[in-house]
Order: C-alpha cells, then structure tokens, then sequence
C-alpha cells in the first residue's frame, strides 16, 4: 500500500454492549489486555464491556475505560495478525479521550498506567458536570465562523471541530438552547442537544484541572516512539512533557479533529486506520477528505479485513 498510515481512536460516545467480546474470546493478545484492565481498576470493566448493563455502560466513568480497553485491545490483535511487516503507522492520532489510546500505541506511557488514568479522568468529568451543570450541542451545516458567532452570541464554547461541517459546542443547558435556537435560525442542517454528562472541552471543566495534574504527575511518561497528533494544536507531540501539557490542556479546550486530519493528509498519510469501537472517526475523515482510504478494526472480522486491505 502506497502513502503513509495513520492510526486513529475514538472517544467517548463509540460505546456499545457486547463490544470487544469476540476479541476476548479469540484472541490471546486481546484477552491480555481486558484481564490487565481489570486488573489496574480493581473491577471487571471486561464484563461491562461484554454484559453491560447499558446505564452502567453509558456512564461516564465506565465508557471511557471501557473505550480504551477494547481500542487497545483491538490495536494489540491486530498487531499481532499482521506481523512484523504490517500496519506499522507514521502518525497516531485519537479523538479527545482517544488520544490517551494513541499514546498507549506509541508507548508513550503503559495501558495499566493509562486505563487508571481515564477512568479517574471520567470520574472526575462527572462530578464536574454536577457541580457545573451543562452539556454539548452539534452543529451541522455552518462552518466555523458562524458557529463562533453562535458561541459569542449565546455563551457557549466550540468544544469539537469534526469535520468542515461538523462542530460540537459546550456550555450551561440555556446558553446551549439558546445556541441551538440561533443555528436553527442561520439554516443548520442540523443542530441537536447531545446525550452526555456534561459540557466537556469548555472551561466548565475546569474543576478536572487540579485533579487530573495530580494523576498526571504520578505516572511515568516517555517521549513517544512515533509521532502523535495531538487534539488542541493539530500537530505533533514529540516530547514527554509536551504530552503531559496535553492531556491537561485538552480537558478545557476544543478537539482540533479536522485539523488534525488535515495535517496528516498534507504529511502524506493516504491510509487512516480506525481502531477501536464504533466508526464515527471513518465517517468525519472522509467528510475531510473523501480520497483517502479508511479502514476500520473493531472485532475478528473487521480485523482481518482491515490486516489485509493495509498489506496490499
């Protein structure tokens, strides 16, 4: 396959009972990685996963590890089913919470070390939602200046850039109403609340700050082995410390996911590879761009599907 490759990992809302239980079922390496998630959290995240119950699995706290658990998961048996000579990525990239599982894959710091950390970060997500109540809103048809012009005259913050079209906007639950109300009036497509806990990437989470520092701090990162896109600049992270600063900064500001799509592709990456539940990264990177291949590995099937296409 000619061009380069990028690896790339969803965040929260990817979820759904029953994912990554193929994986576990046929897969040693996969198996590997829920029995270490397991282990790290002191609970059976794996049987979330597998059994659900589906409020259990929608809570914040349980998503976001479960997320992970099954993106690495899938990442290590694909790995493994393409041998030495496959799927080795020039780029590694993830969507808000995805950018921890694309620090796993460039061995920027340990999944044991890096599932604790997302499940005190969703932990600390919720409790910020409640005590800063708000929520997010997408945005679809209006390009970003007018959706800055919604947030300035509503009070709400652009959360996510997805895709051209596609943005996400945080905030108080009026000043979300009110934002959804005046893109309705400019002619969005579409501009609807979304189901989650809080308004995340807006300095309502600010309260997740001081604790998340904390976490931050005691865990033992490394310089990435490759280089990773990350969400709030588009560009790279080479360094330890800069990753650190972005785990941080990240919570507070907005994912630059179209930016960070189009710097790869100006890189030369011409094979995105999704790893991890859901496909909603495939579909915002061929809104980006629709000449590039995506390809997409979530459970056996689609993993030998997608080892093949990536060795051609």
């Amino acid at each position: 396959m000619s061009g380069k490759i990028a690896y790339v990992f969803p965040g929260q809302g990817s979820q759904t009972v029953g994912m990554g239980k193929d994986l576990y079922d046929a897969s040693d390496v996969a198996r590997a990685v829920f029995e270490e998630a397991d282990s790290a959290l002191g609970f059976p995240i794996s049987r979330v996963c597998f059994d659900g119950p589906e409020e259990d699995l929608q809570q914040t706290v349980n998503s976001q590890p479960a997320i992970m658990t099954v993106s690495v998961a899938s990442l290590k048996a694909a790995l493994k089913a393409a041998g030495e000579d496959g799927l080795k990525p020039d780029y590694v990239a993830g969507h808000s919470l995805g950018e921890y599982c694309a620090l796993v894959a460039a061995e920027a710091f340990e999944f044991a070390d890096a599932v604790r950390l997302v499940y005190e970060r969703g932990r600390l997500m919720h409790e910020a939602g409640l005590v800063r109540p708000g929520g997010m809103a997408a945005i679809i048809g209006l390009d970003e200046t007018c959706v800055a012009g919604i947030c300035f005259d509503s009070g709400v913050e652009i959360a996510n850039i997805n895709s051209p079209a596609q943005i996400v906007v945080s905030g108080p639950k009026d000043a979300l109403t009110k934002a959804v109300e005046i893109a309705k009036g400019m002619g969005a497509r579409h501009a609807i609340e979304l189901k989650v806990s809080g308004a995340f990437h807006s300095s309502l989470m600010e309260p997740v700050v001081e604790g998340m520092t904390k976490a931050i701090s005691s865990v033992k990162f490394r310089d990435p082995k490759m280089p990773v896109v990350v969400n709030t600049s588009g560009k790279v992270a080479s360094s330890a410390e800069e990753v650190k600063a972005e785990l941080i900064w990240q919570l507070c500001n907005s994912v630059q996911w179209n930016r960070s799509v189009e710097f790869m592709i100006e890189s030369g990456v011409t094979t995105f590879i999704e790893i991890g539940p859901g496909r909603v990264l495939s579909g915002l990177i061929r809104r980006i761009d629709r000449n590039v291949n995506v390809l997409h590995i979530d459970s056996i099937k689609s993993l030998h599907r997608g080892v093949h296409e990536s060795v051609k």
